[in-house]
């Protein structure tokens, strides 16, 4: 009954079906060709990027999410959803999705129903926080896990003006590792369960698995620190885990080598990148998922002289990249092959019928960080004009 009733309460919304002909009419521009990504056929390389949203009340996700993912979707276009925790020590936010209980599983599915009405491809980011949280998100008040007992410093919120403080972490014993990646598992799981496509593992930005992999925050002695290998075991173990129990070619990964989000930075990023990419591919995973090196910290991009071409080159599946592209940028990465797909998040979000928009060369919405993180199921969230609302 969602889907019937979403379809009246935006106007423009329809105007995104037409988008399966783009190829057809428009072969030249690199990003609106289709592309097959293993069992799945896509209709362009524009990717929905994961954003988290901090509406899911109650770490359940929402009936306005329907509307919020439905606007953005095109028939044969690829969706990650916003950030969604494996468990009840996962979370570090407010608001934000699980899907870890039956009540979270059922409350996915009209979401995920609304997108796969509109021919849309949906996958789920599976994440754990880590460190980066407080001990009001955790259960019985404990203290957050990780890798290390060393916390997340003090730092301003994206919005320039808060401080965010974190709880001091608890390091978890080499025998509690098992049980976690036993969570990633279970929530990969009850994705397919609720009807996701696939599963995005969140590698990246400074949160549990990235933890583990970069050597300014792990500071272990066991099997899981010390040398690249033996801090990349968890996240390699978390991927053996997923793809045994869904398939891997449901499974894609987000990693952000480059990145020091959350003060989780590495000496090395340029082999950590390459030793992932490498090691993805004894799994056969279905994509791998990179955030570019100029992004690097909360906030505008950054030039720098590093490339995820390495990466690109070393990986065997599907290569997402994902940070700040414009429209420009994003047809030259697909033409000269630095990348399959180009996820777009931000200027994704302000624009809900981004491929058109690319495909007309249209000017885009600005978007306005300061209704990213508000609970309001509307303003910020699904009241971003289409381009024929705008005429």
């Amino acid at each position: 009954m969602y889907v019937k009733e979403i379809r009246s309460l935006k106007n423009g919304e329809e105007s995104s079906n037409n988008t399966a002909s783009m190829a057809a009419k428009h072969p030249t521009i690199p990003l609106l060709t289709p592309y097959k990504m293993g069992n799945f056929n896509l209709s362009h390389r524009i990717v929905l990027a994961p954003l988290t949203r901090q509406r899911s009340f109650n770490n359940v996700p929402q009936p306005h999410a329907i509307l919020h993912y439905s606007q953005r979707t095109t028939e044969g276009g690829l969706l990650i959803a916003e950030a969604t925790g494996v468990s009840d020590t996962a979370q570090g936010y407010p608001n934000t999705p699980g899907i870890w209980t039956k009540e979270q599983i059922e409350a996915w599915k009209p979401i995920v129903d609304a997108v796969h009405a509109k021919c849309g491809i949906f996958f789920c980011q599976i994440w754990h926080v880590g460190r980066v949280s407080n001990r009001e998100f955790q259960p019985n008040g404990k203290a957050p896990i990780s890798c290390t007992d060393k916390p997340v410093l003090p730092q301003i919120r994206a919005n320039g003006t808060d401080v965010a403080e974190f709880a001091t972490p608890r390091r978890l014993r080499t025998d509690e590792i098992p049980h976690v990646v036993n969570d990633f598992r279970i929530a990969a799981r009850n994705a397919m369960e609720a009807g996701f496509d696939g599963v995005e593992i969140h590698g990246a930005h400074g949160y549990l698995i990235d933890q583990f992999m970069k050597d300014e925050v792990n500071d272990r002695t066991d099997q899981y620190g010390g040398s690249l290998e033996n801090r990349c075991r968890f996240a390699l173990e978390v991927v053996e885990a997923v793809v045994n129990e869904i398939g891997a070619d449901k499974v894609g990964i987000r990693l952000s080598p480059y990145a020091n989000y959350c003060q989780a930075g590495d000496s090395n990023p340029g082999a950590l990148g390459l030793y992932m990419a490498e090691s993805l591919n004894r799994y056969g995973i279905l994509y791998c998922h990179m955030v570019e090196p100029r992004m690097k910290t909360v906030g505008e991009r950054v030039e720098c002289p590093h490339s995820l071409l390495p990466m690109r080159k070393a990986f065997n599946g599907t290569f997402i990249v994902a940070g700040g592209y414009d429209r420009e940028e994003g047809n030259k990465a697909v033409a000269d092959t630095y990348s399959d797909l180009v996820a777009y998040g931000r200027v994704f979000l302000a624009n809900p019928d981004l491929p058109k928009r690319f495909e007309l060369d249209a000017p885009l919405n600005k978007y306005n960080r300061d209704t990213f993180y508000t609970t309001d199921p509307v303003i910020g969230y699904t009241d971003y004009p289409f381009l024929e609302s705008t005429t």
